[in-house]
C-alpha cells in the first residue's frame, strides 16, 4: 500500500479556484492508479477524477472543463486543479490510490480527506 496526505482545501465562494494536493508515500506507488474522490453530507462517496497515464484521465460529468487532474511522478504527488467552483462542490475530497489492474472502484489506500466548502 502506499500512504497518501492531503492538503489545499478550504472556504472559497462561487466561481472561485483551489488547488488540492495530495503527496505519495510508500513502495511501487508509480505503480497505481491515482483519483480523486469526494463525499458530500448525506451522500455516496463518487469519484471526481483518476489519472491512469498522463493522456488518460477520467472525469465525472459534473466536473468535466472545470476540474483538471495532474500527477508529478518526479515529487510522487498527485494533484487536483478546480475552477469554477459551484456550492455543489461542497465536500470532503479525498486522495486514493489502487494498484493497476485493479477493479474499477477498488481503491485500497486513502488519505485522511479535505474539506473544500464554496459558499458566499
Amino acid at each position: 500500500q502506499v500512504q497518501l496526505v492531503e492538503s489545499g482545501g478550504g472556504l472559497v465562494q462561487p466561481g472561485d479556484s483551489l488547488r488540492l494536493s495530495c503527496a505519495a508515500s510508500g513502495r511501487a506507488s508509480a505503480n497505481y492508479v491515482m483519483a480523486w474522490l469526494r463525499q458530500a453530507p448525506g451522500q455516496e462517496r463518487e469519484l471526481v477524477a483518476a489519472i491512469y497515464t498522463p493522456s488518460s484521465t477520467y472525469y465525472a460529468d459534473s466536473v468535466k472543463g472545470r476540474f483538471t487532474i495532474s500527477r508529478d511522478m518526479a515529487r510522487n504527488t498527485v494533484s487536483l486543479q478546480m475552477n469554477n467552483l459551484k456550492p455543489e462542490d461542497t465536500a470532503v475530497y479525498y486522495c486514493a490510490a489502487k494498484p493497476r489492474g485493479a477493479p474499477p472502484g477498488a481503491y485500497s489506500s486513502w488519505g485522511q480527506g479535505t474539506q473544500v466548502t464554496v459558499s458566499s
